[in-house]
């Protein structure tokens, strides 16, 4: 059985780092998302197991996108992760508030986001 995972971010460069790493993952499948709004479009048409998601972000944001996905019963169990560039306190702890498992700050280190995703996978 394969995993899906959404990546959403604005970011190209962090976008495809994101899932350049992830595809080193056997058994999972990336599928990207360049904004809040595209990742809405999305969900409804695929079942991911995993979504990892920026802050900042034109239309909706990360914070807004996790809101979104948590009062969805398909996703409420789903883990979600934050990646961001800036690591506010206040966001770190509205997003934890709202239902992501972890708050990562980029620069990303490959091994430790691999290790990660394997544990929320259950692939560990």
């Amino acid at each position: 059985m394969g995993y899906k995972v959404l990546i959403v971010e604005d970011s190209t460069a962090s976008r495809e780092f994101i899932a350049s790493t992830l595809s080193q993952i056997e058994g999972t499948e990336v599928v990207c998302a360049s904004s809040g709004f595209d990742a809405l479009k999305l969900l409804p048409r695929y079942r991911f197991d995993l979504i990892i998601t920026d802050i900042n972000m034109p239309d909706i944001n990360g914070l807004e996108l996790i809101n979104f996905v948590k009062m969805n019963p398909n996703y409420r169990e789903t883990p979600l992760l934050i990646v961001t560039g800036e690591g506010r306190q206040h966001d770190r702890e509205r997003g934890i508030q709202l239902g992501a498992s972890e708050f990562l700050i980029k620069p990303l280190q490959p091994d430790h986001l691999t290790e990660l995703v394997r544990r929320y996978l259950n692939l560990t």
